[in-house]
């Protein structure tokens, strides 16, 4: 029998996430959330065709707080 009255995510939570828009906010690249993909706690990432959806707190697990702009680039100078 199929529970109707199991929670159900809320898609319109501002706590789910594109991986194009997590990627803008935590100041990383695509690529390096790709090869993250397993290090996510379960439930907090999934592909939906050809796209990823990630939560924020996916995002915080793996790559803790974001990065603010001024930290980026001070990072950026000490490596050019």
């Amino acid at each position: 029998m199929i529970n109707l009255f199991k929670k159900q995510p809320n898609l319109d939570s501002r706590n789910i996430l594109s991986s194009s828009e997590a990627c803008k906010e935590w100041g990383i690249d695509s690529s390096t959330l790709r090869r993250r993909i397993h290090d996510f706690p379960h439930g907090t990432i999934r592909k939906f065709g050809t796209s990823w959806v990630v939560t924020r707190e996916g995002m915080y697990a793996v790559f803790g707080e974001k990065k603010t702009q001024a930290s980026f680039d001070s990072w950026k100078s000490e490596y050019k």
